[in-house]
């Protein structure tokens, strides 16, 4: 009975090997669903690949780009058994859309009808063209020379206008000079009018001062003169007639500071020269004494 049992036992593993072959061809069979492969424990691996990613030094500059360390994936992960059929199918629609976009280039250069260029033969202007060109010139010269005509009494009037205000603020500015001053500044007085006076008429201005200087220095007394206005009576190139109206008040304490008041008119003539207005002589068109009379 012994004996019967032991082959029995022993036959059992020789089924069993047998039965192994057949597993291993299912294993690598392709289509079937319903064989299901245990992943193995990867985190071990993964865990260790990353502390090498992190230990290797990081390249610096273009010599060393090439040797940086690449990880290797692990071993222990199987690849997909559709990794094939996904590359084939991924070409087949590369390949596809590339022969779709040569067919609609192709068309697109079909489509593209070239111009046809037309040469125009030259042509010389006719006399029709000639003539009204000659007539436009004609036109835009008379045009130019119509508002050049118009312009130009306007802007001599304009000169002239413009030469009066400088004649009429020039004698002004010489007449309020000339008779305003103080005991402290009237033997300065001849120098600070030259620049207004010319000719004769200068020198006769400063003998003039210099023979009232002491005594109105002795007196004490103050001249003030202020403009109310200005008009030019006859303008020339080189000439020119000017009329100053103006208002004199001169006070000394040997009057007891008591004001005189005087309204005189001059009319001055003036010769430019070096493009300035300078006066030649003077004359008093009229004198009015207001001074109280106590």
């Amino acid at each position: 009975m012994t004996t019967g049992a032991q082959p029995s036992e022993a036959a059992e593993p020789v089924e069993q090997t047998a039965a192994e072959p057949r597993r291993r061809r299912r294993w690598f069979r392709r289509g079937r669903p319903e064989t299901h492969v245990a992943e193995p424990d990867t985190s071990v691996d993964q865990s260790a690949a990353e502390d090498e990613v992190k230990s290797a030094p990081r390249p610096v500059g273009k010599a060393n780009r090439g040797s940086r360390t690449r990880v290797s994936e692990p071993a222990g992960e199987p690849r997909s058994e559709s990794d094939p059929a996904a590359t084939q199918t991924d070409s087949a629609a590369a390949e596809s859309d590339s022969a779709a976009a040569k067919s609609d280039s192709a068309a697109t250069e079909s489509d593209v009808v070239p111009q046809e260029v037309r040469f125009v033969p030259h042509r010389p202007a006719g006399r029709r063209w000639a003539a009204a060109t000659v007539v436009a010139a004609v036109l835009f010269v008379g045009a130019a020379g119509f508002a050049g005509a118009t312009l130009q009494p306007y802007l001599a009037e304009r000169a002239e206008i413009a030469t009066k205000l400088d004649v009429a603020r020039t004698a002004a500015s010489a007449i309020s000079t000339l008779w305003t001053y103080t005991p402290d500044n009237m033997e300065t007085l001849p120098d600070r009018s030259a620049v207004f006076l010319g000719g004769d008429f200068a020198y006769e201005y400063r003998k003039y001062i210099d023979a009232i200087v002491a005594t109105n220095k002795q007196a004490q007394v103050t001249n003030t003169t202020q403009v109310l206005g200005a008009a030019v009576e006859s303008l020339a190139p080189s000439e020119a007639t000017a009329i100053v109206y103006t208002n004199s008040v001169a006070t000394s304490p040997m009057t007891k500071n008591i004001p005189s008041l005087r309204y005189l008119s001059y009319r001055l003539t003036m010769e430019r020269r070096d493009a300035k207005w300078l006066i030649t002589r003077m004359s008093t068109i009229t004198s009015l004494d207001l001074t109280p009379q106590l």
